[in-house]
């Protein structure tokens, strides 16, 4: 479907891109003076604020996509042939191309057209497609966030509190690992319904690390929530 990319960007994501469609079709990256002249595709790999400002200096013709998370399809126009690829995957500088491999990509168009071309963008970058409506779109950005930022969160109190206690905290890793292994199946105090542990740990908690006691009590509200379901 597309013969020539231009990716727009060389973040994190623009470079992984460019590298990976480089190994499946002539593809060149461009920053703010969008020298994308010629390409099927022009796939924006820019900070969402900057999305609608590039996309508006973009010419008519190509299509026009994006691979943020949370923004709308909207933040393309004015261009009809539109479409959003959000690679559901955390990346570093450097680890190259590797990054998409295993990893789903939420595909968002508005028309038949426009979700085939995405589907295919997807298949080339790697991902496994699926199809995520527009205005669910912020929802489903939501859910990646609780699962990549918020567990780095998670990993940065919990080892606050390993410091507390004298012990290493990269003996959580394991751990941490082991858990997602399981199949995230839940474990601990809270399946044992073992209250006066639960309150041990919010005293030790507020003698040590006061600051993480609503943290760890939101997360025991959750936690609880689900185990009743």
């Amino acid at each position: 479907m597309f013969e020539s990319v231009c990716v727009v960007g060389a973040g994190r994501v623009g470079r992984a891109a460019a590298a990976r469609l480089g190994e499946r079709l002539p593809t060149r990256v461009t920053g703010r003076e969008l020298a994308c002249d010629g390409a099927d595709l022009v796939l924006l790999c820019v900070p969402d604020r900057e999305i609608a400002a590039v996309a508006a200096g973009i010419p008519a013709g190509p299509w026009v996509a994006h691979t943020s998370g949370a923004a709308s399809v909207v933040a393309l126009a004015p261009h009809e042939r539109r479409f959003a690829v959000h690679p559901l995957q955390t990346f570093q500088p450097g680890l190259g191309p590797g990054q998409f491999d295993g990893a789903y990509g939420a595909v968002t168009g508005e028309s038949r057209e426009a979700r085939r071309a995405g589907f295919e963008l997807a298949w080339l970058l790697g991902l496994e497609p699926f199809e995520l409506a527009d205005a669910c779109r912020p929802l489903y950005h939501a859910a990646a966030t609780v699962a990549a930022a918020f567990l780095v969160t998670l990993h940065d109190a919990a080892s606050e509190l390993m410091e507390a206690a004298g012990a290493p905290p990269e003996a959580l890793e394991p751990l941490m690992r082991r858990t997602i292994e399981n199949g995230f199946r839940p474990t601990g105090p809270f399946v044992r319904g073992d209250r006066g542990t639960v309150e041990a740990h919010l005293e030790a908690i507020r003698e040590a690390r006061p600051e993480l006691e609503p943290l760890y009590l939101a997360l025991a509200g959750s936690t609880e929530r689900a185990l009743a379901r």
